[in-house]
């Protein structure tokens, strides 16, 4: 369940990065902001059962790949062979180290 919270705040994580970004009216700055505390919350929560390093790297690591998907996806970034390879390194070292790190319970 604290994974899920993770993968969940990095979705949130994409949210207000992107909102720092582009928001323009109030109504998405609101959402900036939501999503910045619903983000650090669901961190934080999971990383009292999930060592905190492998929590936050999880979390970035996600949230950055998420990022530049949205880029590429949503505003015209072009795409570049070394940002997949380097996203796709990425992502095989979240997968990684979420699959040696036990919770706190399963110790």
């Amino acid at each position: 369940m604290n994974w899920i919270k993770i993968i969940v705040g990095a979705v949130f994580e994409v949210g207000w990065v992107v909102g720092l970004t582009h928001a323009n009216h109030t109504f998405e700055w609101l959402l900036t902001i939501i999503s910045i505390i619903v983000s650090f919350y669901l961190l934080i929560t999971a990383s009292k059962y999930l060592p905190v390093g492998t929590s936050y790297a999880v979390y970035v690591g996600l949230g950055a790949t998420g990022v530049t998907i949205v880029d590429f996806i949503v505003y015209g970034e072009p795409v570049v062979l070394g940002k997949i390879i380097l996203i796709t390194t990425l992502i095989i070292g979240v997968v990684g180290l979420k699959l040696v790190t036990k919770e706190s319970g399963e110790a």
